[in-house]
């Protein structure tokens, strides 16, 4: 079994910066592409960014790509992080972790393995 593993959420006041981290634990790992969701309250889940096994190809959500930036290690166990920059009160969400047996796609239902997910506050 895989576990995701995410941490780094908390309360930043508009125009802050948060790193999120996600771990994964559990069975041998791999080639699987990571990312982030994220789902506001009332909100459906929405596609953030996604990550390539090796990290060479990223894809981000229109409203993220000048101000978060996706990236992982492999090293020992996989680690995949979203810096966010210049956050807005709109980010406001629960952020997820995911990860998929394939190449990036921002379609939730081809991931297979979600974290619990971490709350990111962004106040005004």
């Amino acid at each position: 079994q895989v576990q995701l593993v995410e941490s780094g959420g908390g309360l930043v006041q508009a125009g802050g910066s948060l790193r999120l981290s996600c771990a994964q634990s559990g069975r041998t790992f791999g080639p699987y592409t990571m990312g982030w969701f994220r789902q506001a309250p009332g909100e459906d889940r929405e596609f953030v960014a996604a990550i390539s096994w090796k990290g060479g190809r990223t894809n981000y959500a229109d409203s993220v790509s000048d101000r978060f930036t996706i990236s992982r290690d492999n090293a020992k166990t996989t680690t995949v992080y979203l810096q966010m920059n210049s956050l807005k009160p709109e980010d406001t969400a629960a952020y997820y972790c995911v990860a998929a047996p394939g190449p990036i796609t921002i379609v939730n239902r081809e991931y297979d393995y979600w974290g619990q997910g971490t709350q990111v506050t962004v106040s005004s």
